[in-house]
């Protein structure tokens, strides 16, 4: 097993606005001294955790990320007949080992990610209180610091008030971001009303609303030893963990603006390497924004002369890599997991 998998993504989004930041304007940043647009690595993460290839790939193996375990840890034991002062001081107790409570509530402030593994043991403790029975709130006896939650070993946690049980994440995400100059563009519209008169005019509503397209660049880092550490050495996970994440990674976008843009797009290149060297981006390749009338195909060439260019200064960075280009009809996605997992 190598050490490291690195995929390198070239995906067109089409007009839209899939992740918006505070101001409803499509995500950005500067890079090379130029505007791009920009889809941040956590709203990806989250499409990918949300999509049915992780859901159907991942059965069992997927955590819940709420501030709400104390809630439903209250309401099982009040259908169980506990009382709802009991019932309520058990549940906060068992959710704080979770993080620190909103006061007057059994919500956890902040969200966190809870295991199958852990969501059983919290509720193994309710069923013990229900029987009468004396429980041990321990932290070691609750959180896991490894086991099967494919999306923690992937992506990581943080408990700020139990940082032994901290996970390390195992998939580093970058943001993607456009290999070209790119701006947010605005978008003017009207709306009309059926229940007009005729000889009514004008609009019932104006409005705008912010969009952007663009060649998108996304890098992905994958530390295979973590992440099957992270896993408790379950094998099987891992590699179903990997094949998600690949298939997710190409084909889920972010879901924002899907109803008034369909930005339902795919990655058009996929390059995968393995090795034991250390990883590296190749956003570089695109610090000088991409021109021309083919920003695709200018931008696998520039990322494809780029790479060779490092490994001609550095010498050879992976072991082996593997490349599906829709542009030359070279590979497929069935070949790039297979690739991964071997």
């Amino acid at each position: 097993m190598s050490k490291f998998l690195q995929l390198h993504l070239l995906t067109v989004y089409p007009p839209g606005n899939p992740n918006r930041d505070d101001t409803g304007r499509p995500k950005s940043a500067v890079f090379g001294g130029v505007p791009r647009l920009r889809i941040s690595s956590q709203s990806l993460k989250r499409a990918w955790r949300e999509s049915s290839v992780f859901h159907s790939a991942l059965e069992g193996h997927l955590s819940q990320r709420t501030r709400r375990l104390g809630d439903e840890l209250c309401d099982y034991m009040l259908e169980k007949g506990i009382d709802q002062d009991d019932a309520t001081e058990t549940a906060s107790q068992i959710a704080a080992v979770f993080g620190k409570l909103t006061s007057g509530t059994t919500k956890i402030q902040q969200l966190s990610f809870i295991s199958p593994e852990e969501r059983r043991i919290a509720f193994a403790l309710a069923d013990q209180y229900i029987q009468g029975e004396e429980i041990e709130l321990k932290a070691s006896e609750i959180l896991q610091k490894s086991d099967t939650a494919a999306d923690i070993a992937m992506f990581g946690r943080m408990l700020a008030d139990e940082p032994t049980f901290n996970r390390e994440a195992a998939i580093q995400v970058s943001h993607a971001l456009t290999t070209h100059k790119a701006d947010a563009e605005d978008d003017y519209y009207t709306a009309l009303d059926d229940l007009d008169r005729d000889d009514e005019t004008g609009a019932g509503f104006l409005g705008v609303q912010e969009f952007g397209s663009g060649v998108f660049y996304l890098y992905i880092c994958v530390d295979n030893e973590l992440l099957l550490s992270n896993l408790d050495g379950h094998d099987g996970v891992k590699n179903a963990s990997l094949s998600a994440l690949i298939e997710a990674s190409a084909t889920v976008s972010p879901s924002g603006k899907q109803a008034s843009f369909a930005t339902r797009t795919r990655a058009t290149y996929i390059l995968a390497e393995k090795g034991s060297y250390q990883p590296r981006t190749l956003a570089t390749a695109f610090l000088r924004p991409v021109r021309g009338t083919d920003l695709l195909a200018k931008s696998i060439e520039e990322l494809e002369s780029f790479r060779e260019r490092l490994d001609k200064a550095y010498g050879p960075t992976v072991d082996s890599a593997l490349a599906m280009n829709c542009e030359s009809g070279e590979g497929s996605l069935a070949e790039l997991v297979e690739f991964a997992l071997t």
